[in-house]
């Protein structure tokens, strides 16, 4: 087996007296698909953020890609690597930039030439032609927003994304095409997914395995497929698939 595009060790992220995360371990390989699923509370956008580097952690260690990085303060290279798609689009758009501003601002601290091309093949990528440019994210759909968001997460070229909810801010219909426009840019990029849902039906359509969490711990980790089986050994993972309304897997 290849050595993990992700892999954590004994994760541990305490706010005040609060442990969030309680020693968590997960190896994600380069390429695959992980999904984190659980409760709200359950740690699962603690987790992503630690990885991050937006929460910092008291103990365990990250390795991307073989190498470790520190709880605190990460390099530039970390993040030509990694990026994060947030849950609410209109929260994480700065809404007094431009698209064009904000698409070119990762551009310039990253040191990209060739700006005006890249932008506008970020726009073409996501669906959203060259004449959203200029416009703000107050004008924007939320669907169109998301796009931008995952946009600006695409234009540093990184190889792992972390998505934290990143259809649920949205319509039953654009998110089928905001999660149809992430797995073709997942198969052309040959990207590495982290993706936090509270929805199984997302996650098991967009994920080759799943860590369920709880209480700041991961219960076990499944195949998507083990929900339709019912091949969990934890209870825990039987009671969040009935709690979950409507699940189905096409």
């Amino acid at each position: 087996m290849s050595e993990p595009a992700v892999l954590i060790r004994d994760m541990r992220v305490v706010f005040d007296d609060y442990m969030a995360l309680k020693d968590v371990s997960i190896a994600v390989q380069p390429k695959e698909s992980f999904g984190i699923v659980g409760e709200s509370g359950s740690g699962k956008s603690t987790l992503l953020r630690a990885i991050a580097g937006l929460n910092a952690f008291e103990a365990g260690t990250l390795e991307i890609n073989g190498k470790t990085y520190p709880a605190r303060g990460r390099d530039k290279a970390f993040y030509r690597t990694v990026q994060m798609v947030f849950q609410d689009p209109y929260g994480s758009l700065h809404p007094r930039q431009t698209v064009d501003r904000l698409l070119l601002e990762p551009l310039a601290i990253h040191g990209f030439d060739n700006t005006e091309a890249r932008i506008a093949r970020a726009l073409d990528e996501v669906g959203l032609g060259t004449g959203f440019r200029f416009r703000y994210s107050h004008q924007l759909s939320g669907g169109q927003r998301q796009r931008i968001a995952i946009a600006r997460a695409l234009i540093v070229e990184p190889k792992i994304l972390l998505l934290d909810e990143p259809t649920s801010a949205l319509d039953a219909s654009i998110q089928a095409e905001i999660l149809n426009l992430l797995e073709q840019a997942r198969r052309d990029r040959d990207l590495t997914f982290l993706m936090v849902s509270h929805d199984l039906g997302v996650v098991s359509h967009m994920c080759d395995r799943l860590a369920v969490m709880r209480g700041g711990e991961v219960v076990e980790t499944i195949l998507p497929d083990s929900l339709v089986t019912r091949d969990f050994s934890a209870d825990y993972t039987r009671q969040l698939l009935v709690a979950s309304e409507g699940f189905r897997r096409d």
